[in-house]
């Protein structure tokens, strides 16, 4: 293999990574995440006036369990269905 392939392959490996790194899935999936466990938390034990504004309802608690389920969601997703990112062969491929 000469020099020049070999430069191509590294590249396309350092590529594939941060394809995978900056995966929207990941950074929606780790932001749902961590925002609904705060407001989860914060609706543990909620003021009797946040319960009157909210007509009885624990709307912090039900709002963070719903980001939470969907942050876990979209970091499921990705662990099931990693990227798979096309490699130069496959784009020739297509072409013919």
């Amino acid at each position: 293999m000469s020099e020049l392939q070999r430069e191509v392959s590294e590249l396309e490996k350092k590529s594939a990574t941060a394809a995978r790194l900056f995966d929207i899935r990941r950074i929606i999936g780790g932001l749902f995440t961590l925002y609904g466990v705060i407001v989860t938390i914060a609706g543990i034990n909620p003021s009797d006036a946040d319960l009157k504004k909210a007509e009885g309802v624990d709307i912090n608690l039900w709002t963070g369990l719903g980001m939470l389920a969907l942050g876990l969601f979209f970091l499921v997703w990705l662990k099931l269905r990693p990227l798979a990112t096309p490699t130069p062969g496959d784009e020739a491929d297509e072409e013919a």
